[in-house]
């Protein structure tokens, strides 16, 4: 398939409220169905809400619950993107996007870096992820990555080796920052990050952001998708819920790499390499000169 018809749910999720957001992910799904639409992407957290702090367990959902059967089942019509909380087998809980198709879970990431810093204190209630994988749709191969992750350009890097060719940023972006005008600084980074990732990594980006308020934070929106030419496809509008669509033409990151084939460059061994002397230096102080030789 070299065409994609690309749905965005932008979305203001109800804290801890299930029932309600359910309501909103299967009215975003229907009328997705009705558009034609091949893929939706929900934000971070779409199904639950961002600050749920002490409800983190009380939310929380197994692979195999009521609600997630019902995610797989919608998949059938339109595959889809989805942002919860994900109860393991041992009863740890993750910041996690599920990919579903066709009625099944092709790949779940989550996230690998929750911030602590400012308004933040994800790692207080949840469980860290430990890997950045890429997986292959019927669309071609895609990886996630959940907002604070694509502030590590090395997870980006990790996403782009193992072959992404889209690259999905569900987020639940907080307001900062205040600009004169619309904008806030914040969104003026995400978009520079989201242009910088595609353009360099030649794939898309498509970045799904949520709006609306809880405890007094809004959230910004302004979800964007972003070519492998560091071109914007889509802008959503700033503050205020959308459902859009677009259509990715996915040759376009045949054409980029063919354009300017660097990735091809890449020395995995050296990174490799100059990661390890750096980690020797963090924990030794006295790295050996001639590791990795």
């Amino acid at each position: 398939m070299m065409e994609l018809n690309l749905g965005i749910a932008q979305i203001s999720p109800t804290l801890g409220n299930l029932d309600r957001n359910m309501e909103i992910f299967r009215k975003e799904v229907e009328e997705a169905v009705g558009r034609g639409t091949d893929l939706l992407v929900f934000p971070e957290l779409g199904l639950t809400g961002y600050f749920l702090k002490d409800m983190v367990p009380s939310v929380a959902q197994r692979l195999d619950s009521k609600l997630v059967r019902e995610i797989r089942r919608a998949s059938r019509k339109v595959s889809l993107v989805v942002g919860l909380v994900e109860e393991s087998p041992d009863f740890f809980f993750y910041n996690s996007v599920l990919y579903v198709e066709k009625g099944e879970i092709l790949h779940v990431h989550r996230k690998v870096y929750l911030p602590t810093y400012g308004i933040f204190d994800e790692e207080r209630y949840l469980s860290r992820g430990t890997k950045i994988r890429a997986f292959d749709t019927r669309f071609g191969r895609m990886a996630m990555l959940v907002c604070e992750d694509a502030w590590h350009p090395s997870a980006v890097y990790v996403a782009s080796q193992a072959g992404a060719q889209i690259l999905l940023l569900p987020a639940s972006s907080p307001g900062r920052g205040v600009q004169k005008g619309k904008k806030l600084a914040i969104s003026d980074t995400w978009e520079s990050i989201n242009r910088v990732y595609a353009s360099l990594f030649m794939q898309f980006c498509v970045f799904v952001n949520r709006v609306g308020y809880e405890d007094g934070i809004n959230f910004w929106g302004g979800s964007e998708v972003v070519t492998p030419a560091g071109k914007q496809l889509l802008k959503a509008p700033y503050f205020k819920e959308a459902s859009l669509e677009v259509k990715l033409d996915l040759s376009d990151v045949r054409r980029a790499r063919v354009a300017s084939p660097i990735l091809g460059d890449e020395d995995l061994n050296l990174t490799i390499q100059e990661l390890l002397y750096q980690r020797q230096l963090r924990e030794n102080g006295e790295p050996d000169e001639d590791a990795g030789d």
